[in-house]
């Protein structure tokens, strides 16, 4: 597996690497990234030959896009697919000072969702300009799930989202200046519901599906399948403990990880151990296995464990790894390995 080969984007006609590029951690996502930090990593990135680049508007309160379309800047448009996301309009604050459980040293925005017809064609054009792009290739209407909003605003923001702000993106798609339009989020029931509902052409699912939860695999997944729509991975290591491992203080879905979580990634690392397989490769590699999952964009924020990552997604791994997941229940019995 090579993360520079290309992948048909299901029905869209886009082509995207095997492994993209997530840019959440530009955003100065819990630690702050320098100037010349971004740069250099975005720069590897094409230089050894990625060509999907994600963002969006929250990353960083607008810093994500802005430090990604500088740094894109010059670089053949044709060559490359870009994906931002709408949901959330950005307003000036007033003194400038910003605080975020998430983003340090953001600029002086506020977040505001706004899921209406308005507020997406508004926040596209705010995302266009940061990225000083003319055209998006790949649009996701952003988080309408549970994590996100709770129970009761979850349903309203969800509400508005099919029946308002998707007639923005399919007016967008209709007139060329948005490739695809799908939905990204943490919850792909939620993704399943608007799958239902609209004609979206992909989704962004990030956190779940991995190679500790296939749940997926139940509804979602097969209706994807079905309907040749594609699944962009995102989160493929749990937001930290696929790729640390079961150390202490590990991170899964953005916070500290339990102790059955714990457990479980023990026991897929004493595998990873016996096959001697590094335990981010198969991480990496076990969710391009399933046939609508044509790109995998772990967040990375240096050059060096850029490399790495593009290193341990070629890594070799025998068919018996997989074999041993399934054996021990580690991984369920219908989900697609790697062959």
């Amino acid at each position: 597996m090579k993360a520079t080969g290309k992948n048909q984007f299901g029905r869209t006609g886009l082509d995207v690497t095997t492994m993209g590029f997530g840019t959440a951690p530009l955003g100065n996502q819990f630690r702050v990234v320098a100037e010349e930090d971004v740069r250099a990593v975005i720069r590897g990135a094409w230089d050894a030959g990625l060509r999907y680049f994600d963002t969006a508007p929250i990353y960083g309160h607008g810093l994500s896009e802005h430090r990604l379309g500088e740094s894109l800047r010059g670089l053949p448009r044709d060559e490359y697919v870009l994906s931002t996301k709408v949901g959330r309009l950005l307003k000036p604050v007033p003194g400038g000072n910003v605080t975020s459980a998430f983003w340090e040293q953001c600029p002086p925005f506020d977040i505001v969702h706004d899921y209406t017809y308005d507020g997406v064609m508004r926040s596209f054009e705010d995302s266009i300009q940061r990225l000083g792009v003319g055209r998006i290739d790949i649009l996701f209407i952003h988080d309408i799930d549970t994590w996100t909003h709770g129970e009761d605003l979850q349903k309203q923001y969800f509400r508005t989202a099919m029946d308002s702000g998707y007639k923005a993106l399919e007016k967008l798609r209709s007139e060329g200046v948005v490739g695809a339009i799908g939905v990204g989020c943490n919850e792909w029931q939620v993704c399943e519901a608007a799958l239902r509902e609209r004609d979206f052409d992909c989704f962004l699912l990030a956190g779940r599906y991995t190679l500790l939860e296939q749940e997926a695999l139940d509804t979602f997944l097969p209706l994807c399948e079905e309907r040749d729509v594609a699944v962009v991975l995102g989160g493929g290591f749990n937001s930290g403990i696929l790729a640390t491992g079961a150390v202490p203080g590990a991170h899964y879905n953005y916070t500290e990880a339990e102790e059955p979580v714990l457990e479980r990634v023990r026991k897929i690392e004493a595998v990873c151990k016996t096959f001697e397989v590094p335990l981010k490769a198969a991480a990496l590699q076990f969710v391009l296995a399933h046939p609508s999952i044509p790109t995998n964009i772990p967040g990375t924020r240096t050059k060096k464990h850029l490399d790495e990552n593009i290193d341990l997604i070629g890594h070799p791994i025998p068919s018996e790894f997989w074999n041993e997941l399934k054996k021990q229940g580690l991984v369920r019995e219908n989900a697609p390995t790697p062959s």
